[in-house]
């Protein structure tokens, strides 16, 4: 039997503390591909509904909620909810999230993290690819209940304010709670990241442009592939490549 202060017993030790700091040094690594696979596949088995139809009795009832019950092409609810609800969409649009995203950079610049900054730009200009690249496979029909405007060309699955917005605002959240030493100013960001988003995503169901549907699988996907983008951060600043915090 070895006693407690042998050399074994200490080198048993040693190795334990590093297995235990190895451990600790990967699990965000782990999580963020575990959480990227679980957006990646909840989307596929969004796909495969909207594709085979099944989503769209249930897509129907659960717009029809938001809808005026005398007269399906009207929102439901106060003039003033209404033009709200326009307000939040516009965070989702391609004009405000191109004024984020460029301020954002400029703030990462300003930081001295010009590779953080280049990251950002390429995860969402690969957003807009995937997005785009999405609609065009599965190019379904909008929703024939409200005047959806010259404006909305675009098929309507996935919701490319959904996902765009899940893109855009999580990756700067997560980028920002990584720069913050302060724990509470982290999570302050990030939470206030995912509320504009779901808001975003809420607002395109009730303005009738949307299925339900679209804006989850906009969500699933913006997530993931946001969330992929960090994965492939943390791996470039252990290499180097990327400015630590």
């Amino acid at each position: 039997m070895n006693r407690p202060h042998s050399p074994e017993t200490k080198l048993n030790f040693i190795a334990r503390c590093r297995s235990l700091m190895k451990i600790r040094r990967e699990w965000p690594v782990l999580l963020t591909l575990l959480l990227s696979a679980a957006g990646t596949w909840l989307f596929i088995v969004l796909a495969d509904m909207v594709v085979d139809g099944s989503a769209d009795a249930i897509d129907k009832e659960l717009l029809l909620l938001f809808r005026d019950q005398e007269d399906p092409s009207r929102m439901a609810g106060p003039r003033w909810f209404q033009e709200m609800m326009r307000d939040f969409t516009g965070l989702g649009s391609t004009g405000v999230l191109t004024l984020v995203t460029l301020s954002a950079v400029g703030f990462l610049v300003l930081e001295r993290k010009d590779h953080a900054a280049l990251l950002l730009l390429i995860s969402v200009l690969g957003g807009v690819l995937l997005s785009n690249a999405l609609k065009l496979t599965f190019a379904r029909p909008r929703p024939p209940f409200a005047d959806i405007g010259p404006l909305v060309t675009s098929a309507s699955f996935p919701s490319g304010h959904s996902m765009m917005s899940a893109v855009v605002y999580l990756t700067i959240g997560a980028i920002v709670a990584h720069m913050r030493p302060d724990p509470r100013v982290g999570a302050f960001v990030l939470t206030l990241a995912v509320f504009v988003t779901v808001l975003v995503g809420l607002s395109r169901i009730y303005l009738g442009v949307h299925w339900p549907t679209d804006v989850l699988a906009g969500w699933a996907v913006g997530s993931a592939w946001a969330i992929l983008c960090l994965l492939v951060a943390l791996l470039l600043q252990r290499r180097g490549d990327i400015e630590r915090s």
